[in-house]
């Protein structure tokens, strides 16, 4: 889209391009010829481009278009606007030698400051070159001066969403700071604040004391002993007492003195969470927008096999626009294994790709994330486009634990296996009647049971009302649309859910064999089903190949090699290694019917390696029998296999092609006619099989 003489005009492959073009082009063209589309511009020259008058289409075109690419005008406003505000790289370098008096020591700027003030200045600059030109024009369109500030003030608001700048909204306000700015320049923008200091009872040097006394440990001072030892110093340090322990609390309390204190006292972690900046969110607005994983306790007691009192952990994958649980994996730890299936459930039961995952600092993601110094993505990397990681000891930042939280109440709470909140819980209907659970522990649930009622507890969340919509959250979820996830397909399942072994396994004259958790697992390559590919054999035993496989279904493993440049290649998929009974009593028919398959099988393999061999060996005349000597014979075969090998060899049963023309030529000399072929030709390669 451009402005071409005066007129807001789209392009040719803006209209027509894509799988869902705002008109196609056989449309285009008979608007076009019909004139009800104006065309500006042909194009066709270099860099040139066919151009449309906007203002010609109709207006579901407009629609289409506006839908596709945005609003034009706006479009062109906004870059426009960009264009404008260019970084004043002189303000910078004020900012950046400015110093400044705090408490007796020339101050900089902080980085922040230096870059707002900088951005202030340039936006200022763009804002005073615009009020000077409307003001020299205002006559001309017949504006008054109050228009063109009102003007003014609209390009500092478009300005704000595109710069984020921090000059006044409020109009008199600008108006007074750009003036202000023209008349002094740089420094107008520096807050007055800077640099002064209210009179302070307590000076810095006693203030300093007294803080060091509140962050003691040896000895912990409380507010009354800080008090007295304060007054107790006065004297002898030159400080004016304090007339009250009320006034050094409430000094204590002040907010730029508190952070100075509060984590000797209460911990860093408390003080991290009060002071630390909090955001304030919008959560999605739908489907697989972003997913939350989590690894929680299951507030249910259960039954071991012993008999005792136990609980478990369980690791949730929440979708964060309708709350839905999606994937969920109970186990005692909270590891790969419980993340690598709960992900896999949620991506099953979604079927699309979650454009974002936010997920803790637990060590099992460690897996879940791409390898360094490695090429290949890592499980997240193929499951969404974003993922995250939450910020330690931040629960507060996880959506997933209110919903958690919210789900035990009003779900587990129900059961009278209920362990009860967290332990900091305050309410005591969010503790368990542990006197009424040890009485009855004979009548809690199996570790299977438990997994069962687990599942419906699920169910029933998902099926409950949300409770900003009021309606069920798996129908909100249901309903909604996310155009910009990935429908996950079955190769999706094998590159995303399938695991690399850690290491390349060799396939052998046993086939190829792995290890998964602890256990060896074989595996052949069949070219149908029962029957092993004994052509692929030939090529590939004693090959190395990447394996991957998926770790809930171990029905088949896919093999790769790797190329020069480590890129992993694809060979073939392989399936269990067929085991028979070694016994003949035990065998059964098809046993005995596939050992002689592959006796059969083996014997093929074997002259067919003598054939290749032995014309690789006479192609280059380094076979025993042009040298006089024989082969050895094959070893535990019949006579008709040997037989077999000797006719299929048995073009070879003659003199060595004399390979040298010189001595080829010499033999062509003492030929007769009676000797040459049907064509009275001499063919010199085969001389010496003529003589």
């Amino acid at each position: 889209m451009e402005y071409y003489k005066n007129e807001l005009c789209v392009t040719y492959e803006e209209l027509t391009s894509g799988d869902d073009p705002v008109i196609k082009e056989s449309t285009l063209k008979l608007n076009v010829f019909r004139k009800n589309i104006i065309r500006a511009h042909r194009g066709g020259g270099e860099g040139s481009c066919a151009l449309f008058v906007y203002s010609s289409l109709r207006e579901k075109y407009k629609a289409r278009y506006v839908a596709k690419y945005g609003d034009p005008e706006e479009v062109l406003k906004l870059q426009r606007m960009r264009d404008r505000v260019k970084i004043d790289e002189k303000a910078r370098d004020f900012y950046e030698t400015f110093k400044y008096d705090m408490n007796g020591v020339q101050t900089g700027l902080s980085e922040k400051l230096k870059a707002e003030y900088t951005l202030n200045a340039s936006v200022l600059n763009a804002l005073a070159c615009d009020l000077e030109e409307k003001t020299s024009k205002r006559k001309m369109y017949g504006n008054s001066l109050s228009t063109v500030w009102e003007s003014v003030a609209a390009t500092c608001e478009n300005l704000r969403e595109i710069y984020h700048h921090t000059l006044p909204e409020n109009l008199p306000r600008l108006r007074e700071k750009i003036n202000r700015y023209k008349k002094e320049g740089y420094v107008s923008l520096i807050s007055g604040k800077l640099g002064n200091a209210s009179t302070l009872k307590i000076t810095k040097e006693a203030g300093d004391f007294l803080i060091a006394l509140k962050r003691s440990r040896v000895p912990v001072y409380t507010d009354s002993r800080i008090f007295e030892e304060y007054n107790r110093v006065v004297s002898e340090k030159g400080w004016k007492p304090l007339k009250s322990k009320r006034s050094l609390t409430m000094w204590f309390a002040r907010p730029e003195i508190q952070p100075l204190w509060w984590d000797a006292v209460y911990g860093e972690l408390s003080a991290h969470q009060r002071f630390g900046r909090k955001h304030r969110t919008e959560l999605p607005s739908r489907r697989d927008t972003l997913w939350y994983g989590d690894g929680t306790k299951l507030n249910l007691y259960y039954q071991d096999e012993n008999g005792d009192m136990r609980t478990t952990m369980v690791y949730e994958v929440m979708d964060a626009y309708s709350e839905v649980l999606l994937g969920y994996y109970i186990s005692d730890h909270e590891n790969f294994e419980a993340q690598y299936n709960a992900y896999r459930m949620a991506i099953q039961v979604s079927g699309h790709k979650p454009y974002e995952i936010v997920h803790d600092n637990q060590g099992g993601h460690k897996r879940l994330e791409k390898e360094k110094g490695t090429t290949e993505p890592g499980f997240f990397d193929l499951i969404c486009h974003v993922h995250r990681a939450t910020a330690p000891y931040s629960g507060q930042s996880k959506t997933i634990e209110s919903a958690f939280g919210r789900f035990q109440s009003q779900e587990l709470n129900k059961d009278w296996r209920f362990t009860g909140m967290n332990i900091t819980a305050k309410k005591e209907s969010s503790r368990p009647n542990l006197e009424f659970v040890e009485e009855n522990k004979d009548k809690l649930f199996t570790l299977e049971e438990l997994k069962i009622h687990y599942a419906e507890a699920r169910k029933a969340w998902n099926e409950a009302k949300h409770p900003a919509t009021g309606i069920p959250r798996i129908e909100m979820y249901k309903k909604s649309v996310n155009e910009e996830t990935d429908v996950v397909t079955v190769y999706d399942m094998v590159d995303i859910f399938w695991i690399w072994t850690k290491r390349p396994a060799t396939f052998t004259d046993s086939g190829i064999e792995i290890t998964i958790g602890g256990k060896k697992l074989p595996y052949e390559v069949y070219e149908r089903p029962g029957v092993p590919d004994h052509e692929w054999r030939m090529k590939n035993t004693y090959r190395q190949f990447h394996v991957k496989y998926d770790p809930n279904d171990l029905r088949s493993i896919r093999l790769y090699w790797e190329d020069n440049a480590g890129e992993r290649r694809f060979e073939r998929v392989a399936e269990p290694y067929m085991v028979i009974h070694r016994a003949l009593q035990d065998q059964t028919e098809g046993e005995a019917a596939f050992i002689r398959q592959e006796q059969e099988a083996n014997i093929r393999d074997r002259i067919d390696r003598q054939v290749i061999a032995k014309e690789i060996e006479y192609a280059y005349g380094v076979a025993p029998e042009q040298h006089g000597l024989s082969t050895p014979k094959m070893k535990g075969v019949t006579a008709e296999v040997q037989r077999q090998v000797d006719r299929r060899t048995k073009k070879y049963d003659r003199d060595p092609e004399e390979l040298q023309i010189g001595r080829a030529t010499k033999k062509a000399s003492l030929l007769t006619w009676d000797q040459l072929g049907n064509n009275n030709k001499v063919d010199l390669r085969n001389v010496a099989g003529k003589l």
